[in-house]
């Protein structure tokens, strides 16, 4: 399957984007948002140390970008710090190495220091007040700055004739470091003490690339350990090595472990304790970005998920443990937005997610429109979707406010079904078209979504109560037509009028004369509002007062809200609000959109609006990001859509319960009451709305844990959440076998 297009956005500095395309300017905002929320990749990143230090520590993403410094707190700087006490060096930097010059510096006490490289030596690194070199014969040489501020020549001694320095391992120490070589075709592992400058080595016949960690009491190489002050003679011990990878010896304990991520998988960090063998999990969840540090430690990177993902300062205890400390959050990295949608509170985006490929997250939204929390999971992993040509989202979504979102996929003989997400992780609800294809999704709420085929049919598909496949409840020719609650609305037979068809009933509620001077090309519905659009006309008619309202009219997009209209100038990129809630359409601009002019197709892709008592979202031109502004228009009374209260048949029970649904017009708390047939409470429930639909459970037993048959009473009260209006009472039986 592919993607006609993708939806173009700008990547922040050390950012990976994520999407193809370019805006030429961000979102120029009039209103001030009242929230950006930035969509996160599932993929928990892998970092690398640039510098740690006892300080602190300094990090960047793999492959580079910007790096950032954190510094842990309370920390006490040394009262001395200088080259004559090497233990301080486990906070010093190197500032520059510049020709035979190379400046260090402390970080903590800001203490400096200078080595000059003799004349015939060439830089091989440095650790802490030292550094490495090696001369014209191969001898390797310390360096270290002296208090006259000359440099000290240390000679190193103990390297066989003839060896061949291959590389420097760094390790959990600021005196050793070690030194793989090669002699007559044999590679070996050494360490360097760099307070005396001797060589010995612990370890031969290793692989061309051995892995090699170390701290002031052991050394393993190549999966082979040994005590640093083992005699002389003493042959290593083989550790069984397995499918992973040494990262770094604290204390007694090799820790090892899988740091390449496997979507799916879970790896951790494991501690071996080279005393004793027993193995203990030091990090779950750990991978990428593992590494010693110069005061005997280490640091790791671990975390349930993206959104909290932390390095760890990994400390030895004196029983030969370890001890962790969550020390800095790392923040995930952007991921690019594809599609998004508001209702019900509720702002949904459909984005890239490695390992999954796609996914459903979403933002709960406060009445104001300000984020509460994190991302949430709404989908499981979705397949790319085929979209028509000029499409700026792919797919384009329909959220119907009952915490549930509706888009369409075509399968590989080009055949569309409707998709219905978000109750859970786990669940993809479908309903196919029969083969249609080419089509959108004009509209849909609750458990009805409306499917305009390309064939020129026309489809009413019903999503019960997120337990069952969809069913196609209505087939018709294609017309302009709104679903809202439990009404169809479609263009009457005379001029202007629209006709509300019951979809459980299929009887006709009602008939309104619009003033439409044409058979409408658009019709939209929330709450008693009807919008008509014949392209160059456009109004609004309030069936609860009979008002006409004339609004703006544009080739551009439009969407119906409570209350108000937004609509995108074609030509300006500006979003315009058009606010007829008093019977006067009064019309200003929310925000100029990027440049970047994605919305060739039928559908707005970068904007979308909550119908259910909400507010306005919109790309803000940064990849990953989405604003919420409030649309300053007061959302109607609260008020019952539509309600599903059948009974369980030989039920309920604590593995089938009860689940009602009552799909409200806007976000509210709610209380359920279930009496007996004396009128006594026996079961309290309450619970806030998803989106705004009230989902409840009952399992048929009473507060006091016991089960009675028979039949009962509910009582449902929910309560606006924006506290505008009054509280909704609806009542009921249901029955316990």
């Amino acid at each position: 399957m592919t993607r006609s297009r993708r939806l173009g956005l700008v990547a922040l500095s050390g950012a990976v984007a994520l999407t193809c395309a370019l805006p030429t300017t961000p979102a120029q905002a009039v209103d001030s948002p009242v929230g950006t929320v930035r969509l996160a990749s599932e993929k928990r990143p892998e970092i690398r140390y640039v510098w740690a230090g006892a300080s602190g520590f300094q990090w960047g993403p793999i492959g580079g970008g910007a790096t950032t410094w954190f510094d842990y707190p309370g920390f006490v700087p040394p009262a001395h710090a200088g080259p004559d006490d090497l233990a301080t060096g486990t906070d010093v930097t190197t500032l520059t190495v510049s020709g035979a010059t190379i400046a260090l510096r402390h970080r903590s006490t800001g203490v400096t220091s200078t080595i000059t490289i003799p004349s015939g030596q060439t830089y091989q690194g440095a650790l802490g007040w030292s550094a490495l070199t090696r001369d014209a014969t191969g001898a390797l040489h310390v360096l270290r700055a002296a208090p006259d501020g000359t440099t000290t020549d240390l000679p190193v001694a103990g390297l066989p004739a003839g060896a061949q320095p291959i590389s420097y391992p760094r390790g959990g120490s600021v005196r050793r470091i070690a030194v793989v070589y090669q002699l007559d075709g044999t590679r070996s592992v050494g360490l360097l003490d760099l307070a005396d400058g001797t060589f010995r080595t612990y370890v031969t016949g290793v692989a061309e690339n051995p892995e090699v960690v170390f701290n002031d009491r052991w050394l393993v190489a190549d999966w082979k350990s040994i005590r640093t002050d083992a005699e002389p003679g003493t042959q290593p011990t083989a550790i069984t090595r397995g499918d992973l990878h040494l990262e770094a010896v604290v204390g007694d304990q090799l820790l090892f472990g899988n740091p390449d991520f496997v979507f799916g998988g879970d790896p951790a960090l494991w501690g071996r304790s080279l005393v004793t063998g027993a193995v203990t999990t030091v990090l779950s969840s750990s991978f990428g970005g593992i590494g010693p540090t110069l005061d005997g430690g280490a640091l790791a990177t671990a975390g349930p998920s993206s959104l909290d993902w932390n390095v760890h300062r990994i400390t030895p205890t004196e029983d030969g443990g370890t001890a962790t400390e969550k020390v800095a959050q790392i923040p995930a990295t952007a991921a690019g937005v594809h599609g998004l949608a508001v209702a019900g509170g509720e702002l949904l985006i459909y984005g890239t997610t490695p390992g999954a490929s796609y996914r459903v997250n979403s933002f709960q939204l406060d009445a104001t429109g300000r984020p509460t929390g994190q991302q949430t999971q709404r989908s499981p992993g979705l397949s790319a979707s085929t979209c028509l040509p000029g499409d700026a989202a792919c797919p384009q979504l329909e959220a119907t406010g009952d915490g549930r979102v509706s888009f369409l996929w075509t399968n590989a003989d080009r055949q569309e079904s409707i998709l219905n997400v978000g109750l859970d992780t786990k669940t993809i609800r479908t309903e196919p078209t029969d083969g249609d294809a080419g089509g959108r999704i004009p509209g849909g709420s609750g458990r009805y979504v409306l499917y305009n085929g390309g064939s020129g049919t026309q489809r009413v598909v019903d999503f019960p109560n997120g337990t069952t496949e969809g069913t196609t409840v209505l087939t018709r020719a294609r017309t302009a037509a709104a679903v809202w609650g439990q009404v169809l609305w479609t263009p009457g037979t005379t001029q202007g009028s629209v006709v509300g068809k019951h979809l459980k009933t299929g009887q006709t509620v009602a008939t309104v004369a619009t003033g439409a001077s044409c058979a409408p090309t658009d019709i939209q519905a929330v709450n008693t509002w009807l919008y008509w659009s014949c392209g160059s006309t456009a109004g609004v008619y309030d069936r609860a007062t009979g008002r006409k309202i004339t609004v703006p009219a544009d080739n551009g997009p439009a969407r119906l809200a409570d209350g108000y209209l937004l609509r995108e100038n074609r030509t300006t990129h500006e979003l315009l609000l058009t606010d007829f809630h008093t019977g006067t359409a009064a019309t200003r601009t929310l925000v100029k959109l990027p440049n970047g002019d994605w919305n060739t197709g039928g559908s707005n892709g970068r904007w979308a609006v909550d119908r259910f008592g909400g507010h306005i979202a919109y790309l803000n031109g940064t990849v990953g990001e989405v604003s919420i502004v409030g649309s300053g228009v007061p959302a109607s009374a609260l008020a019952q859509m539509e309600a599903q209260t059948d009974a369980v048949p030989f039920g309920p029970t604590k593995s089938n319960p009860w689940q009602p649904v009552w799909q409200l017009n806007k976000p509210a708390t709610w209380t359920l009451t279930l009496s007996n047939s004396g009128g006594t409470a026996i079961r309290t429930l309450t619970g806030s709305t998803q989106g705004a639909a009230v989902r409840a459970a009952w399992d048929g037993f009473g507060d006091d844990g016991r089960r009675i048959t028979g039949t009962y009473t509910w009582k449902l009260t929910a309560e606006p959440r924006d506290d505008q209006g009054p509280a909704v009472t609806v009542t009921g039986t249901t029955a316990v076998n």
